[in-house]
């Protein structure tokens, strides 16, 4: 039995391709032999381009689809077995693209406390539960106001907050910034590393930004249904011009470092902050 948090061997997915008129026509199949594991409180990145697979891929970790082909693994659990349908999804937490989609309150706390309550934990536990979420999301000062004052980065802390009430071991994010502005970008990635530290939950995070996976333990790129690259932030990264062959960018800093290289300037590979460029730069004179 896998040891990991989450295991894939062989994933395989496949859905029915159908005409105007909804016959069958043929299948597809978006997920094609993935192999993937995330070792328990870990920081997992997994990248690619829209149609890249990697929605599919997160939506196997909570159940919400099933193999058509291989196993995935949930805390050791098959998530095709509809006995364990129940604990994996409460061992993996789910948080989607629009914030809008999961907060159903109307009081941001009554928001966070709906998860535990459905789970059936004691009232006392709950109104702890909500007061420790909104505090590692940074929300606590705004737990009595109604969602819709909210940006959209504040919405997004609350549904982080409000899977983390139900007390997951895992959380999937699955691209939990695709509507955000830079700034409520940055909140919610910020949140997330605070929690991963706080609470040693395993996270996962899905996403089509390259800044967002700096601080990844490991980071693995889709495309077409493949796991194409797979290695640290740093490995990654260092591999620009094949990064760009899988239609992904990298971070700004690591490209201009990058044309700076080209150039002829001594610089190592991969470099991620700016910090780092001007270090390195610094060591030139």
């Amino acid at each position: 039995m896998p040891t990991e948090m989450i295991q894939a061997e062989k994933l395989i997915y496949e859905y029915d391709k159908r005409d105007e008129e909804g016959n069958i026509i043929g299948s597809e199949r978006a997920i094609d032999g993935v192999d993937i594991d995330v070792p328990a409180g870990s920081f997992v990145a997994i990248l690619g381009h829209n149609g890249s697979g990697k929605s599919t891929l997160a939506k196997h970790m909570n159940a919400i689809l099933v193999p058509t082909g291989g196993t995935m693994w949930v805390d050791g659990r098959d998530t095709k077995d509809p006995d364990e349908l129940w604990n994996v999804r409460q061992t993996a937490g789910m948080v989607f693209q629009n914030p809008d989609n999961q907060i159903i309150g109307t009081v941001v706390e009554e928001d966070v406390g709906f998860g535990p309550e459905n789970l059936g934990v004691s009232t006392d536990e709950i109104w702890q539960r909500v007061e420790e979420s909104l505090k590692a999301v940074g929300m606590l000062d705004r737990r009595k106001d109604s969602p819709n004052k909210l940006s959209g980065g504040q919405k997004q802390r609350v549904a982080i907050a409000g899977v983390l009430a139900m007390e997951p071991k895992c959380i999937v994010l699955d691209e939990p910034t695709a509507m955000l502005d830079p700034n409520g970008r940055k909140e919610v990635i910020r949140a997330v590393e605070e929690l991963r530290k706080k609470k040693n939950v395993t996270v996962i995070l899905i996403t089509h930004y390259m800044e967002e996976v700096i601080e990844a333990d490991q980071v693995f790129v889709m495309d077409d249904g493949h796991i194409v690259m797979h290695g640290t932030p740093r490995e990654i990264f260092s591999r620009v011009d094949e990064l760009k062959s899988y239609r992904m960018d990298v971070p700004q800093v690591t490209m201009l470092a990058e044309a700076l290289r080209k150039r002829g300037l001594n610089l190592p590979k991969g470099i991620l902050r700016r910090e780092e460029l001007v270090e390195a730069l610094c060591q030139l004179r």
